[in-house]
């Protein structure tokens, strides 16, 4: 078990003083949703990280609502069990537990009953006089995004909201909404009405927790902190970018819930864009969350939309289908618990994006993202274009791949950045191959890496917004995909065209190929 004089993180923390040091002002927790994954599996143990390492406020609590009857003993158990199996690492202490466990409350109740929301009222200025919260609230949306308009709604009609008077003083109330922002467009826009009448945008935190990622993160110090790439970050030097989420896993028992889902909506839609409006925006003037999110949401708006003819050119699906993996019969995609068997349904989409501005005219961003594919990896691999002129006798260049200058983010697993150039094999001869400089952020820094969520729920408390997503950048990535989820719709597949196991359907690689690019294997 640690102590605090044994724990060099509380006495000496190596994560970023203004992003982790910063005070935070006291504030109770409200979680609806309390008793699903998303809360057992990344909220809790992140919060429980942050009490260990001494960052949450003095004043904190935790409401915790679902509609299954728990009593706060009963709650505190469960969510203890899951802080042990899920925490990332054995930073866990009974101790410390025992002092955080008793900051965690729960409210039995029905989202759609105005009598949840007095409960949840009355919890609140209790735990406003135990824990001195200040009258800070901040409320998060773990649910089924079918709740999210319901509970916006009836925090405002329960006095809970911003936009009425604050009864527990002069506190600050902002709300989080985990993804999916809408099924598309246009329920995207009908959620944001609903928002809007109830929580102003400065108040509302749109949360994508791949934002939260330290490489991600990373690719702003990068660019704009060092003089050495932002000069070759354009269509002059660049060649193409790709960007790649794999998973290795299927759909497990979400099968029901995937089947209206899908790769494009799931993680194109709702992560990859963001992730390239990050890697391709301009530079804000300064660092703080509206300049940089306005220069996301600008490049966003300036992603060609494809026309309806060019969409089975430049976007293709896939579905997974059965495969023996080491011995072990995988299911395909339809054969997963309660999946139809003639499902339509995209388990990997693939991409080819342009930017229609001065920096990026005629750079194609190639995307993906699949389920049972060989590993699990999500990187950004920008290519350089190659030297105009070989003045070594020999073999051309194209010989080493043709991808000898590229620049690799690695996301996850293992975070960090790699460059690939040419050098000198050693020897008589001028002979050339490809080798790699690599930074690993646990190696270089001796440090254990916040997750995403540690980060992203420091962030809201703080009042920091530049990682979250903002309504004018969901609706813009909505219209990016509207015209492949409409052509998709309305085509019909000869699915499975991929199997377990491997790197997608052929037609991805095609695609990439009729502009001469291949796939990088990760």
């Amino acid at each position: 078990m640690a102590d605090s004089s044994s724990n060099s993180s509380l006495a000496n923390p190596f994560e970023d003083p203004l992003r982790f040091q910063r005070r935070l002002e006291p504030v109770a927790l409200v979680i609806f949703g309390a008793n699903g994954d998303l809360t057992m599996r990344k909220l809790l143990p992140a919060l429980y990280r942050l009490a260990y390492e001494r960052r949450l406020p003095a004043g904190f609590a935790v409401i915790g609502n679902s509609r299954t009857p728990m009593t706060d003993d009963a709650f505190r158990q469960k969510m203890y069990e899951s802080v042990k199996q899920f925490l990332e690492d054995s930073a866990f202490d009974e101790d410390l537990w025992m002092e955080f466990a008793r900051k965690l409350h729960y409210i039995a109740g029905d989202l759609n009953d105005p009598a949840c929301y007095e409960a949840i009222k009355a919890k609140l200025a209790e735990v406003d006089q135990d824990h001195a919260t200040g009258g800070n609230i901040l409320y998060y949306l773990s649910t089924q995004p079918s709740y999210y308009a319901p509970v916006i709604e009836h925090l405002g009609a329960a006095g809970l909201a911003p936009k009425s008077a604050n009864p527990f003083g002069a506190g600050y109330r902002r709300l989080v909404i985990e993804k999916p922002f809408g099924h598309d467009l246009e329920t995207a826009r009908t959620l944001n009405d609903v928002v809007q009448r109830v929580f102003p945008e400065q108040d509302v935190y749109r949360i994508d927790h791949y934002l939260g990622k330290e490489t991600v993160q990373n690719v702003f110090a990068f660019r704009f902190g060092n003089g050495i790439f932002e000069p070759l970050w354009d269509r002059r030097y660049v060649n193409h970018v790709q960007i790649t989420a794999a998973e290795s896993i299927g759909v497990g028992g979400r099968g029901a819930f995937y089947q209206e889902t899908g790769a494009l909506r799931d993680m194109i839609q709702g992560h990859l864009l963001q992730i390239m409006a990050t890697v391709a925006m301009e530079p804000s003037a300064v660092f703080e969350p509206d300049a940089v999110r306005d220069e996301r949401a600008k490049l966003l708006r300036s992603i060609r939309i494809m026309k309806d003819s060019e969409v089975l050119a430049n976007a293709v699906p896939g579905q997974y289908g059965p495969a023996r993996i080491g011995g072990e019969e995988i299911k395909g995609f339809r054969q997963e618990d309660k999946v139809s068997p003639d499902a339509q349904t995209d388990t990997f989409a693939s991409a080819t994006f342009f930017v229609d501005n001065w920096r990026w005219a005629g750079v194609p961003f190639y995307i993906r993202s699949g389920k049972r594919l060989p590993k699990r990896v999500t990187e950004i691999a920008i290519q350089f274009n190659e030297a105009p002129h070989s003045v070594f006798s020999g073999e051309p260049l194209g010989s080493f791949g043709g991808r000898p200058n590229m620049l690799i983010l690695r996301i996850q697993p293992e975070e960090g950045i790699s460059l690939r150039f040419l050098s000198k094999q050693p020897g008589t001869g001028m002979r050339l191959r490809p080798v790699s400089m690599d930074f690993n952020y646990g190696t270089s820094f001796g440090a254990r890496t916040p997750t995403a969520y540690e980060t992203l729920l420091v962030d809201v408390m703080a009042g920091d917004s530049t990682l979250y997503t903002r309504q004018d950048m969901v609706e813009a990535s909505w219209q990016v995909v509207r015209p492949i989820m409409e052509v998709w719709g309305n085509t019909k597949f000869d699915f499975p065209n991929y199997e377990a196991g491997s790197w997608g359907p052929r037609a991805a690689e095609e695609m990439l190929g009729r502009h001469g690019h291949q796939w990088r294997t990760p």
